[in-house]
């Protein structure tokens, strides 16, 4: 007999004893896992607060993204909670005193979001500032706690409403747009809806950070709110608050992301990219506020700089770097272009980093292979975890997670992260599912990976090895290997995912017969392209918000510029045929994969069309193919219910074909009225009991 054991034989046993278990991760469980979202540590460094995702009631909650409550807990991790409930509550901030909490939130009867405080010592939330006839949406305190800065889009004008109510309602393609404006103003309760003069900038303004001194601000501007111009054309600009002139103009090249005043006001930090065609804001600057000069900090670094937090004391700036798949939390002091790592490389994945008035704390959002996003207190050489937003996590088996390297074919360095089937046994081959990360500016990192779009360890409790590819183009090795996929749609990069799949296979792991592919907006190219060109590899696909025709892609999207920049590196019209060539609707007639294709009907990144050319050319050849768009979501499903119905839709897509085995596809409808009505009766039951 074969020494390797029956797919069927061993899934199925697997499969049955994890249904009735209740000690794996299941769909129904990915909803309610909540996680820390923005972290805040106090002037003091004895408390943090932060932001915690609470989920919606499925069936039960009117439609909307999940909720977002305030905490604050003490360094010994005795959490208080502050704003529950039925809230979103976002952009935290203390003052400089520590003895409140400013947020921004839409309370009881407010229109627009406003910002808010709460004080630490007890009572109840009181609204600072709200301004007419708009929201909000950002704010920055001045050190000295006297003024605050805020950024919001103009308000409406109240005769456009009068107007589309008769029946005008013609919209000019791109123009028109309004610019979201700064302003700056005393910070105090103001009793009524403020109307503050907008500084004079002729610009979309979508970042500021004052000077430790208050004498400065430093803006962020871009031509216009076009998205393209975002990621193309931002620029960080030095504004003296005296005369609200710009006195400096940070010059770089390329996308752009944090920038921050030093202590001593001599020195700016700016996380950018090292040219126009580098994928991603990844590289770390300093600026000389006196001279102008803009300086690669950490010239050929191997990693991408993902956040930045200066000392208070000093001029030494703390930094989060994501190197390979792991994360490392850093020091580094101008005129040095080298680094003291604080927190090395394996011990979670970090993000969200805030330093006390002493410099004695650091707290920062991290997350692991065993939980999502939880604070952790960094002090000296002591890591502490300080929360526990999922208590029942420690009641569930996870499988075995690790990150893996390989060769391919022509010799370059790719891997990922690999998470074997649950009660894995050696020699069994299982079935696989390959989740295909977008961008590509982006990677997968050695931490938590379980969410509505990603199996994760729900896959692997179901009797899947789950495999998340970091193919050539993907960020955390540098520039130089970011930029390995561009001018060459589809080639490489793609092929990449068939010798990781091979790898697999060969150690024995995978059946390679069961193997499906899904991955959303660059993934969700990916696997089209594995349905079609790369049928013979792949068993099942799930297109998410994917791209299917690269000529038509590139005509209604809203990152045209970008795509030219940092992925094509050519128009449509200086290769036509190419372009044709590396869309997957242009093999569609070889196809032998069933795919189904999902997307948000409001997606302004990758047009919903895309999918529908996809379908139709599926449909049209005769391929097993389904269309399902999410009204009202966009680049990603982002309300409670979509997520949901998503996660139900790509499992049983992928059990049909890899574990069932299934030649026809399964039903197109999912039964969410049962769901409900029993939804409904347990609660019923709650009640009465």
């Amino acid at each position: 007999m074969n020494k390797v054991k029956s797919l069927f034989a061993i899934t199925a046993s697997l499969m049955a004893g994890n249904a009735m278990a209740n000690n794996t991760i299941t769909i129904d469980d990915i909803p309610n896992i909540e996680y820390v979202m923005q972290t805040a540590v106090s002037p003091s460094g004895d408390y943090v607060a932060y932001t915690r995702k609470l989920a919606r009631e499925l069936y039960v909650d009117k439609d909307g993204a999940n909720y977002s409550e305030l905490y604050i807990s003490d360094t010994k991790g005795n959490e208080r909670p502050f704003i529950t409930g039925k809230t979103s509550v976002s952009r935290l901030e203390w003052s400089p005193d520590g003895q409140f909490i400013y947020f921004l939130a839409k309370q009881k009867d407010d229109k627009f979001t406003s910002l808010y405080r709460i004080p630490v010592n007890g009572g109840e939330s009181q609204k600072v500032m709200a301004l007419k006839e708009t929201s909000i949406s950002s704010y920055d305190i001045s050190p000295k706690g006297d003024k605050v800065a805020l950024l919001a889009m103009p308000a409406k004008d109240k005769s456009e409403k009068k107007l589309q109510e008769l029946g005008f309602k013609a919209e000019v393609y791109e123009m028109g747009l309004d610019n979201k404006q700064l302003f700056i103003t005393d910070l105090g309760i103001a009793n009524r809806p403020l109307t503050p003069q907008a500084i004079d900038i002729d610009a979309y303004v979508s970042d500021m950070n004052w000077s430790d001194d208050a004498e400065q601000l430093l803006v962020k501007t871009q031509p216009t709110a076009l998205i393209d111009d975002s990621m193309t054309q931002s620029q960080w600009h030095v504004m003296d608050l005296d005369s609200m002139k710009v006195t400096l103009s940070l010059t770089t090249e390329g996308k752009l992301n944090q920038a921050e005043f030093s202590p001593s006001g001599d020195y700016v930090a700016i996380i950018g990219a090292q040219d126009k065609h580098d994928p991603a804001a990844g590289r770390l600057f300093l600026a000389n506020t006196e001279t102008g000069k803009v300086s690669d900090w950490l010239p050929g670094f191997k990693g991408h700089v993902s956040d930045i937090e200066w000392s208070n004391k000093k001029d030494t700036l703390n930094f989060i770097a994501q190197v390979n798949t792991e994360s490392v939390i850093a020091s580094i002091k101008p005129g040095s272009n080298k680094y003291k790592t604080i927190v090395k490389p394996g011990k979670f994945i970090a993000s969200n980093l805030t330093v006390s008035d002493s410099d004695k704390t650091m707290m920062v959002n991290g997350h692991t292979a065993k939980h999502p996003n939880e604070v952790f207190m960094v002090r000296g050489n002591k890591v502490s975890k300080l929360t526990d937003s999922n208590p029942w996590l420690a009641d569930k088996r996870f499988a075995k997670q690790e990150s893996i390297t390989m060769k391919a074919r022509d010799g370059v360095e790719v891997g990922g992260i690999l998470v074997y089937p649950l009660d894995y046994q050696e020699g069994t081959r299982y079935p696989l599912i390959m989740q295909v990360h977008g961008g590509p500016e982006s990677h997968e990192k050695n931490g938590w990976l379980t969410a509505y779009s990603k199996p994760g360890q729900m896959g692997a409790a179901r009797g899947y090895a789950v495999f998340y590819p970091n193919y050539r183009g993907s960020t955390g090795k540098g520039v130089d290997y970011s930029k390995l996929g561009q001018n060459d749609y589809a080639g490489g990069e793609f092929n990449d995912l068939v010798d990781m799949k091979d790898y697999l296979v060969e150690m024995g792991l995978v059946d390679s017969k069961r193997v499906g592919i899904t991955g959303g907006s660059y993934g969700g190219y990916a696997s089209a392209w594995a349905a079609t060109k790369l049928t013979k590899h792949f068993a099942a696909s799930v297109m998410f918000v994917g791209i299917s025709n690269q000529l038509s892609k590139f005509g209604t999207t809203d990152i045209s510029n970008e795509m030219h920049l940092v992925h094509a590196r050519s128009y449509p019209w200086d290769k036509w045929q190419y372009y044709l060539e590396r869309s997957p609707i242009y093999w569609a007639q070889q196809s032998e994969t069933p795919l189904l294709i999902m997307h948000g009907k409001a997606d302004p990144r990758v047009h919903p069309a895309q999918s529908m050319e996809m379908y139709r050319y599926m449909k049209v050849h005769g391929k097993d193919v389904r269309l399902v768009y999410y009204p009202g979501e966009g680049h990603g499903n982002r309300k409670a219910p979509a997520q949901y119905d998503y996660s139900l839709r790509l499992m049983r897509w992928m059990d049909n074909y890899l574990i069932d085995g299934n030649k026809d596809m399964p039903d197109y409808e999912v039964d969410h009225k049962a769901k409900m009505e029993a939804k409904n009766g347990d609660k019923k039951a709650e009640d009465k009991a």
